[in-house]
């Protein structure tokens, strides 16, 4: 298919550009990108065919498409508390008028990168897909709302798919240190602490980039009928951690390293563990490669081999936060995360 991927230059784009280009699909990346110059190793990031921010995309930019992939948000809770009316902005009300636009371009299937955050707190049970949604940070309300207009669009002629991904980690061209795993090998690797902010008691189930971008292009690759209007929590049963226990794998991991827990840490409210059991039933043709130990020594080898330092902790570079921080110290952006025009 001509597929159209936003947030092709971020996080998990480029990962989700290769898989999907692998899978045969001809495709078309539009990001505004905000971490151009962010990368990290020596792999290509793809430059976005389209280099716009999704709430200027227009009936244009769809033409021919036959589905979209949309990726492209503010893409976790510290960004998204930073303002939580240009949250609502980019992440509901652009996400729903770009679907709304794909309908009416006679687009047939638009998958939704959703997440698993919107469960909140839940104990201990296992949630599947059926549970409660109680959203506990403005980036995972934006979720909810986009989720309840993709359903109201659905219909014979436009499909919707939601995918409800868990915490991911793993290497990336875009790297990024605010992720839990990524953060717990890199403190390990660079200080010899795992530091954990937490009691380490919340339950985190996490997804590997590589696994994420499979069920994407396994979901586009399943007859409608199987896929249509639903939504399916992406990763597996045997990847819900206690950060705690993440980080006992990391202190396994790399060489002289020590969990140390930090003083006076509490529990964090957002703790979940998600039932997986749907995706892989539906769609046969994902099975997860990952899981927290290899990923673990995945991102040790890759630290190592592409130089991190422990000015990168600290830095801007692999945390979101920051680097739009950056863009709106440094006066790139306006107030509304619009690129300025260079006169």
């Amino acid at each position: 298919m001509l597929l159209l991927l936003t947030g092709c230059t971020g996080y998990v784009g480029p990962v989700m550009m290769q898989t999907l280009r692998a899978a045969g699909h001809e495709v078309v990346g539009v990001d505004t990108d905000f971490f151009s110059d962010c990368d990290f190793g020596g792999a290509a990031t793809p430059d976005p065919a389209v280099r716009k921010d999704v709430r200027d995309l227009g009936a244009e930019d769809l033409s021919g498409i036959e589905a979209v992939v949309h990726l492209a948000a503010l893409s976790n809770d510290p960004i998204g508390e930073l303002d939580p009316r240009l949250t609502d902005e980019i992440n509901y009300r652009a996400s729903a008028r770009l679907a709304e636009l794909a309908k009416a371009a006679g687009v047939r299937r638009f998958v939704f990168a959703s997440s698993c955050s919107m469960y909140g707190a839940t104990g201990q049970d296992l949630v599947d897909e059926q549970a409660p949604l109680q959203p506990l940070s403005a980036y995972a309300a934006s979720k909810v709302r986009t989720e309840a207009r993709l359903h109201e669009l659905a219909d014979e002629t436009f499909s919707p798919v939601l995918m409800r991904n868990a915490t991911v980690y793993g290497v990336s061209p875009r790297h990024r240190l605010d992720l839990v795993l990524n953060n717990l090998v890199a403190w390990a690797y660079l200080t010899g602490r795992v530091r954990v902010l937490s009691d380490g008691t919340p339950w985190r189930p996490i997804v590997h980039v590589e696994d994420m971008c499979a069920a994407f292009a396994a979901v586009l690759a399943a007859p409608t009928g199987a896929v249509h209007n639903q939504a399916f929590n992406v990763g597996s049963n045997a990847q819900n951690y206690r950060v705690i226990d993440l980080a006992r794998i990391v202190a396994e991991v790399i060489p002289k390293s020590q969990v140390e827990v930090a003083a006076e840490a509490g529990p964090d409210s957002r703790s979940y563990r998600v039932d997986f059991s749907k995706l892989r039933t539906v769609v046969p043709g994902f099975r997860p490669r990952w899981d927290a130990r290899l990923g673990a020594e995945q991102l040790y080898q890759a630290y190592r081999d592409n130089g991190l330092r422990e000015e990168d902790l600290h830095g801007r570079r692999y945390v979101r936060l920051r680097q739009v921080q950056h863009l709106l110290l440094t006066q790139r952006v306006d107030g509304s995360l619009r690129w300025k025009r260079v006169n």
